[in-house]
């Protein structure tokens, strides 16, 4: 049997977590149905082994971040027990033998080593619930959309910006599946068309991460680093609809200058509202949460707000994948060579009407005659 030994981080927030992993390492989580998101960074980070102290997978519905963890050749412990939380201390050397993890030789848990075809089979299951929970979902968001009706459709006071959105696209990169892979493949439309660029929380430290500067910087301020909060962009802080706005003490305390908006909903909505009111022609979203996986696996009841945002802007909303399909960069050989051909006659016709050029020519053309024998 073969043991996993490592130095532990331990962290009750995924996403706080993975900023401390260090190659090699193994995590130490509390995150009931660990979303694809997690699960990538946590892969990004390289660690030896994941340990859970709640279910990676549960009833609630099929998602997609153990299956990731376990396909990247990751040990997932799953279901330690809270306990472990206490037990296992930041920076312990821990050993991981079957489903047991100790410390210095002293057992503190034991749990389930999830492999592949467990979670397929667990997955399989969930599907059964889906009905029953897609139904609760959708009772949720019309229930809160009765709610956030008024101020989401009607007049909202977004506050003033020094960037200036008026007759520009606006890009709004948010850290969603697949935000990589779409932000890549959206290089060519961000250098041609040079949109307004609004980061949404840890979406400022992907534009970072492939070397842009957000315009804006929007969201609750917890999952965004601190070097990106310095860079220089507008801070937009989002505050809850009564005015309160936690994440603004993190900005202070680093001397920054930032501005609340108080709203309901996401912060991803609340960005897309910001670039409508002030007048963008038109509003890419990348990473964006659509579909009730996605807010399942970010931990929201319904989408209400998203429903009505998308219904109050959608003329002008446009998916970043679409953008791709019209900003692909690949050049087919077969336009190319049409385009060397068109060139090389441009250029023969013109080097012909001067004498030297017309001698070359001419002793080419008897040199081909020649050699073919015509």
């Amino acid at each position: 049997m073969s043991v996993i030994r490592g130095t532990a981080r331990v962290d009750r927030k995924t996403k706080h977590l993975v900023k401390r992993l260090q190659p090699g390492e193994i995590a130490v989580i509390n995150h009931q149905d660990l979303d694809e998101i997690s699960a990538q960074a946590l892969i990004d980070a390289k660690v030896k082994a994941v340990v859970n102290a709640s279910t990676s997978i549960s009833e609630n519905y099929p998602n997609l971040g153990p299956l990731a963890v376990v396909k990247s050749g990751i040990c997932l412990l799953d279901n330690v027990g809270l306990d472990i939380m206490e037990k296992i201390n930041e920076g312990d050397i821990v050993e991981i033998s079957g489903n047991q993890i100790s410390v210095a030789g002293v057992l503190q848990s034991s749990g389930e080593v999830l492999t592949i075809n467990r979670i397929k089979k667990e997955m399989e299951n969930t599907k059964k619930n889906i009905g029953m929970v897609l139904e609760k979902f959708v009772q949720n968001t019309i229930e809160y959309t009765k709610q956030e009706q008024e101020f989401l459709l009607g007049d909202i006071n977004v506050p003033e910006t020094k960037t200036s959105f008026s007759g520009r696209h606006t890009l709004i990169v948010v850290r969603g599946q697949n935000y990589k892979d779409d932000l890549a493949a959206l290089k060519s439309y961000i250098h041609e068309v040079r949109p307004v660029l609004i980061g949404v929380d840890g979406g400022a430290d992907a534009l970072r991460e492939f070397g842009y500067k957000p315009d804006i910087i929007i969201g609750d301020m917890d999952s965004i680093g601190d070097d990106t909060l310095r860079c220089g962009a507008e801070i937009i802080v989002h505050a809850y609809s009564d005015g309160r706005a936690p994440g603004l003490a993190r900005v202070t305390k680093l001397g920054l200058d930032s501005v609340t908006f108080p709203a309901p909903g996401t912060s991803e909505d609340i960005a897309m509202l910001l670039a409508y009111h002030k007048g963008t022609d038109l509003i890419v979203a990348l990473g964006t949460h659509s579909h009730m996986i996605d807010f399942l696996e970010k931990g929201r009841k319904g989408m209400a707000s998203t429903f009505l945002v998308r219904l109050k802007i959608g003329s002008i909303l446009v998916d970043a994948k679409g953008v791709n399909k019209l900003y692909r960069s690949k050049v087919k050989f077969r336009y190319l060579a049409e385009l060397v051909a068109a060139a090389s006659v441009t250029f023969a016709i013109v080097a012909y009407q001067f004498p030297i050029t017309r001698q070359f020519f001419q002793v080419l053309w008897l040199k081909f005659k020649i050699f073919f024998g015509v």
